[in-house]
């Protein structure tokens, strides 16, 4: 890390659910929050919850300092909208093959 740079993750208890063009592409109980200096909360959620038959894998990858390098996939009319890390870095092990979504809106419904 550098100075002032923190990153952490953490298992929330969270109903996530992810909605793109008004269909749910994911759904879980089970995220990791994933917070990062300079950044807004990230959800983080296993494959299992995600409707990985609506991703397209792409041919972009993303390289951070404290992350590792990420793969992106895209969903019907938005590019590189979805990620995940396949080889994190130590610090942020858990996130290991857990799906993130950019540009689609993320809701924590009451329960």
């Amino acid at each position: 890390m550098t100075a002032g740079h923190r990153i952490s993750v953490e298992r929330g208890a969270q109903h996530v659910r992810v909605v793109h063009d008004g269909q749910v592409v994911a759904e879980s109980g089970r995220p990791l929050l994933l917070r990062e200096t300079g950044y807004p909360v990230r959800y983080y959620l296993p494959p299992e919850d995600v409707r990985t038959d609506l991703l397209t894998p792409s041919d972009t990858t993303t390289h951070c300092p404290f992350k590792g390098t990420a793969s992106y996939w895209s969903l019907p009319g938005a590019a590189d909208t979805v990620w995940a890390y396949r080889e994190p870095k130590p610090d942020v092990a858990e996130i290991k093959d857990h799906f993130c979504f950019y540009d689609a809106e993320v809701t924590e419904p009451e329960r």
